[in-house]
């Protein structure tokens, strides 16, 4: 298959990205009248061999980025629910590992995955434990830091993020849902029905996923915001009075969340 016209060719006023990109991802679309097969001829066949394999390379990306949501789902569900996000959804950047950010959003309102409203927020877990893996590097705050730092100016100090440092909060048991579904043995009953968040961090070169405890997510959240010490553990106060300061600064540090204290 080849180009009949580039996008450079003002004489025919076609828009190569517009005339090319819908119909390459969605099957009810005509073959775009700037693909030509040999001699001129009609290219149908070859363009949908070549929109089937960009279609099917797409699903194999977010198969690849999310395989635990794929693990609850079945292999065949998920591949049906990839396919219709493929659709919706193209990509937006040359690297193949962006795609599929949108994609726990989708699963959101997928009216086939609505018996399971928690795999939206595990698929949230997956995509944050990716953007952590490919995050840059950056030296790790180390546990002591804030015995070195003056006392009387703890409550002012502001925290700033390792790069790789995500959290991702959710009604639902996502944590222990991601957890059990992530590795290869058999997943045997999750008893688990509180909300959890998670600290998605890399503070060396593995990816690490912890379970806060409750009022560290917010907590947390406020750090990430830019505030200081103090004023985050207040916020997490009035969300949870059994707020445990020392315990969330403890776990924090020792994740690797965080790369300066100012």
């Amino acid at each position: 298959m080849r180009i009949a016209e580039s996008i450079s060719d003002a004489a025919d006023g076609l828009d190569y990205p517009t005339g090319f990109v819908p119909a390459l991802l969605d099957p009810g679309r005509a073959t775009p009248a700037l693909v030509a097969g040999p001699r001129g001829k009609a290219a149908n066949k070859r363009f949908n061999v070549y929109r089937n394999n960009v279609t099917v390379s797409l699903i194999d990306a977010l198969a690849a980025a999310f395989p635990a949501t794929m693990r609850i789902t079945g292999e065949t569900f998920f591949r049906a629910m990839a396919r219709f996000h493929v659709r919706e959804t193209p990509p937006t950047s040359p690297l193949l590992f962006e795609y599929g950010r949108d994609f726990p959003n989708f699963i959101e309102r997928y009216e086939y995955a609505q018996s399971m409203p928690w795999l939206a927020d595990v698929a949230r877990v997956e995509r944050a434990w990716l953007d952590a893996y490919h995050a840059a590097d950056a030296p790790v705050l180390p546990p002591n830091a804030l015995t070195l730092f003056p006392v009387e100016a703890l409550g002012d100090a502001v925290l700033e993020a390792h790069p790789s440092t995500r959290l991702v909060c959710s009604a639902y048991p996502a944590v222990t849902i991601f957890s059990a579904n992530r590795e290869s043995g058999p997943v045997g009953r999750i008893e688990a029905r509180q909300p959890e968040s998670a600290l998605v961090t890399r503070p060396a070169l593995d990816v690490e996923v912890r379970r806060l405890s409750p009022g560290a997510d917010a907590f947390l959240g406020s750090l990430l915001s830019a505030e200081s010490l103090g004023s985050a553990a207040a916020t997490a106060r009035a969300r949870c009075p059994e707020f445990d300061l020392a315990t969330a600064i403890v776990v924090m540090l020792e994740a690797g969340a965080f790369t300066a204290i100012r």
